[in-house]
C-alpha cells in the first residue's frame, strides 16, 4: 500500500525521445536528409527576408507579412531540428520537464502564428483583388498593426493554457516519448492521472485553428476566383498561378497538422515512425517551400533579389578596379 502511494506520488522530471524505434540502426542516415532541409530553411528564408528588408518597393503589408512568415519558420524550425539531429547524431535523447514545456510552447505557439500569418495573407489577397480601389485605405500600416497583435495575443494565451494544463499533470509511468520533439499530446499520454482536460484542450487548438482558419481562407479564395474568372486572359492567369501556389501550401500545412493532431486526440492507430515523421514534415514542409512560393516565383521579389545581386556585383567590380586605376 505504501509503494502504491508512493507511485502516486512519484512523477518524471527527465523524458527520453522514442522518435524512431524501427529505423534506430539508420539513425545518422537520417540525420542527412533533415540537416540538409534546415540549412534550405534558414538560407532560403534568411535570403528572403534581406530581400524584403533592403528593397523599399517592397514595404507593403503582403511583403512584410511574407517577411513574418519567414521569421517564423526560421525560429519554429530551430526550436525543433537541432536537438532531432543532436538525438540522430550524438544519441542526446534526454530533455528535462521543464526543457520539454518549453519547447512544446514554442513549437505549438510559432505553428499557431504561421497559421495566423497564413490566414492574414489569404485576407491581404481577397481585398487586393475584390476590393482594389480600397486596398491602401483597409490595409494600412495600423491595420498591419492590429492583425500582428491579434495573432501574437491569439496564440499566446491559447498555447499558454494548452502547455499549462500539461504542466499540471503527473507522470509516474514510461518516461519514453514516442516522437522526436516535445509534441502536446505525445507527452500528456505519459500522464498517469485524468488528461481529459488536456485532450479538451488539444481539440479546442484544433478547431480554433483548423476550424476557423481554414474556412475563412477558403471563403476568401473562393471569392478571389468569382473575381479572377470575369478577368482578361492574362491576369486571370497571374491570378490562378499565384493563388493555386498559396492554396497548395496551405493545404500541406493544415492537412499534416491536423493528422497529426488528430491521431493522438482520437487514439488513431498511426505507426510511430510514420507519426513522427509527419510530426517533423508539419515543421519543415511549409519552411522549406515558402521562400520558393513566395520568392523565387513571387515576379516583385525575384527582381529586388536581382537588384540587389547586380548591386553587390558592381560593388565587387568597382572595388577590383580601382586600386589599377
Amino acid at each position: 500500500m505504501l509503494e502504491s502511494s508512493l507511485d502516486r506520488n512519484f512523477s518524471h522530471s527527465t523524458f527520453v525521445f522514442r522518435g524512431f524505434p524501427e529505423l534506430q540502426k539508420h539513425r545518422r542516415l537520417l540525420a542527412l536528409p533533415f540537416s540538409a532541409s534546415y540549412l534550405l530553411v534558414l538560407l532560403g528564408n534568411s535570403l528572403l527576408v534581406q530581400v524584403v528588408r533592403r528593397v523599399e518597393s517592397l514595404h507593403s503589408p503582403m511583403y512584410l507579412l511574407v517577411c513574418a512568415l519567414c521569421v517564423v519558420d526560421i525560429l519554429v524550425v530551430t526550436a525543433i531540428v537541432p536537438n532531432v539531429l543532436l538525438g540522430l547524431l550524438l544519441d542526446r535523447n534526454e530533455i528535462s520537464l521543464a526543457g520539454c514545456l518549453t519547447q512544446m510552447f514554442f513549437a505549438h505557439f510559432l505553428s499557431s502564428l504561421e497559421s495566423t500569418l497564413l490566414l492574414a495573407m489569404a485576407l491581404d489577397r481577397y481585398v487586393a483583388i475584390c476590393r482594389p480601389l480600397r486596398y491602401t485605405e483597409i490595409m494600412d500600416s495600423s491595420m498591419l498593426a492590429k492583425v500582428l497583435l491579434f495573432t501574437s495575443v491569439r496564440s499566446v494565451s491559447i498555447m499558454a493554457t494548452l502547455v499549462g494544463l500539461a504542466g499540471s499533470l503527473r507522470f509516474c509511468g514510461s518516461n519514453s516519448i514516442q516522437h522526436c520533439y516535445c509534441d502536446h499530446m505525445a507527452l500528456v499520454s505519459l500522464a498517469c492521472g485524468s488528461t481529459g482536460q488536456s485532450s479538451a484542450a488539444g481539440l479546442a487548438v484544433i478547431i480554433c485553428f483548423v476550424g476557423v482558419d481554414i474556412p475563412v481562407i477558403f471563403l476568401s479564395y473562393t471569392k478571389i476566383l468569382s473575381v479572377v474568372l470575369r478577368a482578361a486572359g492574362e491576369d486571370r492567369r497571374k491570378a490562378f498561378h499565384t493563388c493555386g501556389t498559396h492554396l497548395i501550401v496551405m493545404m500541406c500545412f493544415y492537412l499534416v497538422g491536423s493528422v497529426t493532431f488528430l491521431s493522438h486526440n482520437l487514439n488513431i492507430p498511426i505507426p510511430t515512425d510514420v507519426n513522427t515523421f509527419m510530426g517533423l514534415m508539419y515543421i519543415l514542409l511549409p519552411a522549406t517551400v515558402n521562400p520558393i512560393v513566395y520568392g523565387l516565383r513571387t515576379k516583385e521579389i525575384r527582381n529586388g533579389f536581382l537588384r540587389i545581386f547586380k548591386f553587390r556585383a558592381k560593388t565587387i567590380i568597382g572595388v577590383k578596379v580601382s586600386p589599377a586605376t
